[in-house]
């Protein structure tokens, strides 16, 4: 069974958006606990979200 989760590329309401190479971070990190980015889904170029995942323990 799997489970997914996801990650958005904001910091949150009206406070600005994570640099790409913050947004990266936070993926290799979701990585190291066994996230698999499998779709990156676009709001109009304003944010991105990236869909996780992975086997469900």
């Amino acid at each position: 069974m799997k489970e997914y989760k996801m990650v958005k590329q904001a910091k949150g309401a009206f406070k600005g958006y994570l640099k790409d190479e913050d947004f990266i971070q936070v993926l290799n990190q979701e990585a190291r606990g066994g996230w698999k980015v499998v779709s990156v889904v676009s709001n109009n170029g304003a944010y991105l979200k990236a869909i996780l995942e992975r086997d469900k323990s």
